[in-house]
């Protein structure tokens, strides 16, 4: 029996056992494979491990899409994630080329993918407030959002929680050093059935360089404790 003999639910089936690579790779056999690869059904959940991913045509987004993850862990984030003012050029150079790719992606996640349920965010240290603002605005039913390492991430998403997060169940955000305590405070405050997690984050040094003064203090404490 051939494959392409299969009815549409059993070729929808089979290409969920597939990555994207595999799945765009069968789509280019016949038409009718295309078809499948088109489904929206087929593409309720996508993972990411790198930008450069993001600008592959392997996948496709559309309303079914539930679950996004995004989790960047090369050698490379770790360079998007140094503090700004701690930059040489040559790493400045680096983040310039796809500083824009993760939130471009996620403004066509706005429009795209309406009932998106959870998204997970790691090392994407370019991502703004603003981004993650406009998708919880335009993704009413998400429940779930975890955003990990994304130094930009300040108080000012945590305020969008409370003002638009009004399906939200679970918010992590770890290592995400320049938001406050009292940001966190106030999402216990005005969303206190969120199950709230912010493992190393408040408290830690913020992504501005810091006065002179402030440093040399710190040092000072350093070797008072040596």
């Amino acid at each position: 029996m051939h494959i392409t003999q299969l009815n549409r639910e059993c070729l929808l089936h089979l290409f969920s056992f597939l990555d994207k690579k595999s799945r765009k790779s069968l789509a280019k056999t016949c038409h009718q494979l295309l078809e499948v690869f088109r489904d929206p059904l087929l593409w309720p959940l996508l993972t990411f491990h790198s930008p450069a991913e993001l600008k592959k045509d392997n996948f496709l987004l559309g309303p079914a899409l539930k679950y996004l993850s995004i989790c960047w862990y090369s050698e490379r984030v770790k360079v998007c994630n140094i503090e700004d003012w701690m930059k040489n050029n040559l790493q400045k150079d680096f983040c310039n080329r796809h500083e824009n790719t993760v939130s471009d992606f996620l403004l066509q996640v706005c429009n795209r993918c309406p009932n998106l349920l959870s998204l997970t965010l790691s090392g994407c240290g370019h991502v703004t407030d603003d981004c993650i603002s406009l998708l919880l605005m335009n993704c009413p039913n998400l429940k779930t959002l975890k955003l990990e390492n994304c130094v930009r991430i300040t108080d000012q998403t945590l305020e969008a929680v409370t003002r638009y997060g009004e399906s939200l169940q679970t918010l992590h955000v770890d290592f995400c050093r320049n938001i406050t305590q009292t940001g966190l405070e106030r999402v216990r405050e005005k969303r206190p059935s969120v199950m709230l997690r912010a493992e190393r984050s408040a408290n830690m040094i913020p992504d501005n360089k810091p006065p002179k003064k402030l440093m040399l203090e710190k040092a000072s404490r350093k070797l008072v404790q040596l």
